[in-house]
């Protein structure tokens, strides 16, 4: 039975779907705004909203542990100094997801995810 189980499958195994959703979590501090399917927009964002959070408290714990999951010194270093003093105000909820439709080569459903 699937009773208390969190999160999505998306169609791979434990291990290539971490590293799938780690690496939409780089693009999206990357670019800020990253257009994918609405599957992984949706897991992605636990992902990325914990990384947030985690760079908003600012102490070498924490971007230890961002470093950890990111794996990436300089987007480690652009999302504590210039993404999470845009978000010192925000409790939660850092990035919006805006439907676009279907993709035309298997129907899937488009959407693009951005920090708020």
């Amino acid at each position: 039975m699937w009773h208390q189980k969190k999160g999505r499958k998306l169609g791979t195994d434990a291990s290539h779907r971490k590293a799938l959703l780690v690496g939409l979590t780089k693009e999206l501090i990357k670019h800020e705004r990253i257009k994918t399917t609405e599957a992984r927009a949706k897991e992605m964002r636990t992902l990325s909203d914990k990384v947030i959070t985690l760079a908003k408290k600012g102490n070498l714990h924490s971007r230890r542990q961002a470093l950890a999951i990111i794996n990436d010194r300089s987007l480690v270093d652009k999302l504590f100094t210039e993404i999470a003093p845009r978000f010192e105000e925000r409790n939660g909820g850092y990035t919006r997801i805006l439907k676009l439709g279907t993709r035309q080569g298997d129907a899937a459903r488009m959407v693009i995810i951005e920090l708020v």
